[in-house]
């Protein structure tokens, strides 16, 4: 089937391998000192071993305007138009969006629209999967600019890590600080408020169980108990982190779907080697209703 546009993103995706989530990507870099990786050129076992001996914090950074002109004309090139919808990283995290418009700019033989997905990671992932199933349709753009947007008002993103240390040192603490205090010794629950596209504490454990155990009463407060859920387990440095949130959000929640993936390591900077993190949104997808 024609499509009718392409699909681009950025390095703020953390992919599933079962969702539609294969799009072109203007990769983050991941910076230790001098030395300087994009987001494809680091795995996430290299990153951790960077963490574990290299004194040098990390710091990441955005696309540049290249970059993700380069993610348009092969989104382009794949679709076979000249209409290109780009899916960035939340607004209120990165300067990505910004990169994105003078991109297009830099592009006039292209058609660019540019939705800030005002998330990331997995549920920055839902929006791309809904884009491109409509791509991949042959809807129009209108179409699946209307079911990311429903995607993204149904799905919530929450997170626990084991440190706030990494949040803290990339600057990316914010309100979580202000609102744990002095109690950094506990286990915070992270949510990503839509509004503003930016990181609120909603929740706490004291050991980081029992963080796992607080993201999903999060998700069974937001939805309701025994509501079908679509869910996408992240993980940090342990994998089984993913595999015991799944289980438990099963206790409560018949699964429409579910997936797993590791946090890339541009995002694993700033949480820290250990995370886990629950993208989830209730029922079917939109165009399956």
């Amino acid at each position: 089937m024609t499509q009718k546009f392409g699909v681009a993103t950025d390095g703020g995706l953390d992919a599933f391998t079962n969702l539609k989530n294969n799009v072109p990507v203007a990769p983050f870099a991941v910076n230790f000192g001098t030395k300087s990786y994009r987001t494809h050129e680091l795995s996430r076992e290299a990153l951790f071993r960077e963490l574990e001996t290299n004194p040098v914090h990390p710091t990441s950074s955005q696309p540049s305007p290249q970059e993700w002109l380069t993610a348009f004309r092969e989104a382009a090139e794949r679709s076979g138009s000249n209409e290109v919808l780009a899916i960035t990283i939340s607004s209120g995290l990165s300067g990505s969006r910004n990169a994105a418009q003078q991109a297009a700019e830099m592009a006039p033989e292209l058609i660019v629209t540019i939705h800030d997905s005002l998330t990331l990671s997995a549920a920055q992932a839902f929006q791309v999967h809904a884009a491109q199933t409509a791509a991949e349709s042959g809807e129009k753009l209108g179409t699946a600019l209307d079911w990311v947007r429903q995607v993204s008002q149904e799905t919530e993103l929450y997170f626990t890590i084991e440190t706030l240390e990494y949040l803290r040192r990339g600057g990316r603490i914010g309100r979580v600080a202000a609102t744990l205090g002095g109690l950094l010794n506990l286990k915070p629950v992270v949510y990503v408020d839509k509004t503003n596209g930016t990181y609120t504490n909603v929740g706490r454990g004291r050991s980081y169980r029992g963080g796992i155990e607080a993201v999903v009463n999060q998700v069974n407060r937001k939805f309701g108990e025994n509501t079908p859920l679509r869910a996408g387990l992240l993980y940090g440095n342990i994998k089984e982190d993913a595999d015991t949130a799944l289980k438990l959000l099963e206790q409560h929640h018949p699964m429409v779907w579910s997936g797993e993936a590791g946090v890339n390591p541009v995002l694993n900077i700033h949480t820290g080697p250990r995370a886990l993190g629950v993208a989830a949104a209730a029922g079917k997808w939109p165009w399956e209703r």
